[in-house]
């Protein structure tokens, strides 16, 4: 169905999650996490760890289990503060499937055919994909729709996602003649978010599915492999020039320099104005320079709150109790709404 057109409304809450998979890396943290760390200071926030999401695919429940708390541990490790934000497993707030399911009776299988994650990852084999990777968007829109969220901070390849949570919202209130669940808009809070490429080819996405390990800055690094990383990063034989336009045609250059200007809070411009007719020999060495005293303070809270299993737990407990509070009566009102609830 055709979307409403957006107005601007006050942003009251916004909510974000992210797959609890591991071996997270650099463009996890300037893609989405450095983001979140600024929003949760700009706006009310619940930031999730999907791990109900994950169930798309299979995967050893020792496995997932781990990947929660590692999840967890990076992010507080990164500067989320679970005082600021509420960080929560997904899994612990069953409201999240209860309003998916209820949200199955609005959306429609033309909607969700057309949803090109659904293309991509399926691909030829849509016979053999799970039930869960088809109906996935669903469970996104009860994820925002569930705490009555006003924005949502999405990157390009989620701009669809948030399109049909719109279309469910908006049947949804039409279909029962309220007005319950807040129409949601993109989030341009937080800064801007970095599209960082691999360290070995400048057109692809740094992928923790990448089989090269050379082809990504993982979080748990030693100072050492950053450094040789880096060292080793795909580039060319032309020193850096003072525009960013004239880096247009070269994508591993505009890469690197990409990533200093994330790493040190710069535009790119001024990075260029520091290294102009310069080569990468020079670079390279001030990059990783800069990736290490941004990356070692992250690996190691990390390490220590690894370790403390016990404290993670309960960090994720009191988001959960706090996101069971907030989402609690929406899912209420949708049973109302449905005819589901006789109280």
């Amino acid at each position: 169905m055709p979307d409403a057109p957006a107005a601007a409304i006050p942003v009251t809450r916004v909510v974000s999650g992210i797959q609890p998979t591991g071996n997270l890396h650099l463009g996890n943290l300037l893609g989405a996490i450095l983001r979140w760390v600024k929003m949760q200071d700009e706006a009310p926030c619940l930031f999730f760890l999907a791990d109900l999401h994950s169930l798309s695919d299979h995967i050893p429940a020792e496995t997932r289990l781990a990947q929660v708390r590692s999840m967890a541990a990076a992010l507080v490790a990164s500067g989320i503060d679970p005082q600021k934000a509420i960080l929560f497993a997904q899994s612990d707030v069953p409201a999240h499937a209860e309003l998916c399911w209820l949200l199955n009776g609005t959306a429609r299988m033309g909607w969700l055919h057309r949803m090109t994650q659904w293309k991509d990852k399926s691909g030829k084999n849509k016979e053999g994909a799970s039930v869960a990777l088809f109906d996935y968007p669903v469970l996104q829109a009860a994820d925002i729709l569930l705490y009555q969220a006003s924005h949502v901070p999405v990157g390009e390849d989620q701009k669809q996602h948030i399109e049909l949570t719109r279309d469910i919202a908006i049947k949804f209130n039409q279909d029962t003649g309220t007005d319950l669940f807040t129409v949601p808009q993109p989030f341009i809070g937080g800064g801007t978010a970095a599209r960082v490429m691999s360290l070995r080819d400048g057109s692809a996405k740094m992928s923790k599915s990448d089989p090269s390990d050379m082809s990504r800055i993982n979080l748990v690094d030693s100072d050492e492999e950053i450094a040789a990383k880096i060292r080793k990063a795909r580039t060319d034989p032309e020193p850096l020039p003072g525009d960013p336009e004239l880096l247009k045609e070269r994508p591993e250059a505009r890469n690197l320099v990409g990533i200093m200007a994330a790493v040190t809070n710069e535009s790119e411009a001024a990075v260029l104005a520091r290294f102009e007719g310069q080569g990468f020999g020079a670079f390279k060495p001030a990059l990783a320079d800069a990736l290490v005293a941004m990356i070692a303070p992250i690996r190691a809270r990390f390490n220590e709150l690894e370790r403390d299993v016990a404290a993670l737990d309960r960090i994720l407990d009191d988001g959960a109790a706090r996101a069971n509070a907030l989402g609690q009566p929406t899912l209420l009102a949708a049973k109302r709404a449905l005819g589901l609830s006789r109280h």
